[in-house]
């Protein structure tokens, strides 16, 4: 038998659409069908040329309008890939369309926020524009979510990002962070925009999580590559709707029904790191001075720098991290240094020299020592025990 031609109209580009890519592999691998995948070189969705495409059938990404309104006039089977509406009139008619559930999705990064003892709440999201319904369906949620709780909810759009426009961008959000009443939690539309977020809190000197808590929803491992302070964020379901998108499929192709089937998929859970763990701290030095530590420590600083950006002696600046946080400013240094050795042992591909070496150790003999004293084992045998584990 031939094999099916299926196309994959999504952007690759992104991490949602890559996790959607991967669980269609996965179900291809676990049941060997014999699917020729046709995506673009690049990993672009274009719709240039589809209806000419003689292939047996689609899965799509239905959040991009033009792919969606390409896709649903084809006659061979589509399966829909997107994010869920309360309005039952925006999704498709006719097409299987397999959701993210926003819902539960702004539920989970809202809970991890009110967990933390947090009781102001904003939320970061993006322009009105065609294909950012999934974005305002998550800022209606929001909305909802506050109201019940008899809350304010804050809520920005921001600008677009581009090249040009990017300072202007960054100098806006700033502005807003230093405007907002403190300490809040801002729940961020995508992790993009929560790593925006992010860079806009270190222009405006704002701590984070002291004084502004977020979460971003993807989970997406570059931003954590590109952020100084590491981001929580929610775990989207997007194997698991790459997996359940290519099941419907395989099902159509063999004469199966599904045009009214729909099937929402929750979160995977959540990623909890730095950016969302607030604690409530009274003095203004701890907070700038583990603002300082949490962007600069793997760069070797000292006691005495901490102390000098956060405007106090060093004696002075001891007494408060005592009082606060029952450890002492070199502690924190180290912990933090510590943590990031430790998500970095995860990785495979990073040697242990580069661990010592980009979490701050002068050097690798030096990181065992620490490891030793801290952890009672070797940097070596705390990665085999995360591998066993």
């Amino acid at each position: 038998m031939s094999p099916h031609r299926i196309a994959l109209l999504f952007n690759a580009n992104k991490v949602y659409d890559r996790q959607v890519i991967a669980g269609i592999g996965q179900y291809i691998t676990c049941t060997r069908v014999k699917w020729d995948l046709f995506m673009e070189e690049d990993f672009r969705s274009r719709t240039v040329g589809i209806r000419q495409w003689r292939g047996d059938g689609i899965i799509a990404d239905f959040d991009d309008p033009m792919v969606a309104e390409a896709a649903s006039a084809l006659s061979i089977p589509v399966v829909a890939v997107g994010g869920s509406y309360a309005d039952e009139s925006h999704y498709p008619v006719g097409v299987p369309y397999v959701a993210t559930d926003n819902q539960k999705l702004v539920q989970l990064a809202y809970d991890q926020l009110i967990e933390h003892g947090l009781q102001r709440f904003a939320f970061f999201g993006k322009p009105p524009a065609p294909d950012n319904r999934w974005a305002h369906e998550r800022e209606m949620w929001f909305r909802h979510l506050v109201s019940a709780d008899g809350l304010e909810g804050i809520v920005y759009h921001g600008s677009p990002t581009s090249a040009g426009g990017w300072g202007r961008a960054q100098e806006e959000v700033a502005e807003w962070v230093r405007s907002l009443p403190k300490p809040i939690g801002i729940i961020a539309a995508t992790d993009a925009r929560a790593r925006q977020l992010l860079q806009a809190c270190i222009v405006a000197d704002v701590p984070v999580p002291e004084q502004v808590a977020i979460v971003g929803i993807d989970n997406d491992p570059m931003v954590q590559m590109l952020s100084c302070i590491r981001l929580s964020s929610v775990i989207q379901g997007a194997e698991e709707m790459g997996r359940t998108a290519a099941q419907l499929l395989h099902q159509m192709l063999h004469g199966g029904n599904y045009s009214a089937t729909r099937v929402l998929v929750p979160p995977a859970g959540i990623n909890v790191q730095a950016s969302s763990q607030y604690q409530c701290i009274r003095s203004p030095h701890v907070m700038r001075a583990r603002h300082y530590i949490r962007q600069y420590a793997c760069m070797g600083i000292k006691t005495e720098q901490v102390a000098c950006y956060a405007g106090i002696s060093r004696t002075s600046l001891e007494e408060h991290f005592k009082r606060e946080l029952k450890k002492s400013v070199h502690q924190v240094i180290l912990d933090h240094k510590l943590e990031t050795a430790r998500h970095m042992l995860a990785n495979p591909l990073v040697s242990l020299s580069d661990v010592a070496v980009r979490s701050g150790f002068t050097s690798l003999q030096y990181m065992y020592a620490v490891f030793r004293r801290e952890f009672n084992c070797t940097p070596k045998q705390y990665l085999d025990q995360l591998r066993t584990t």
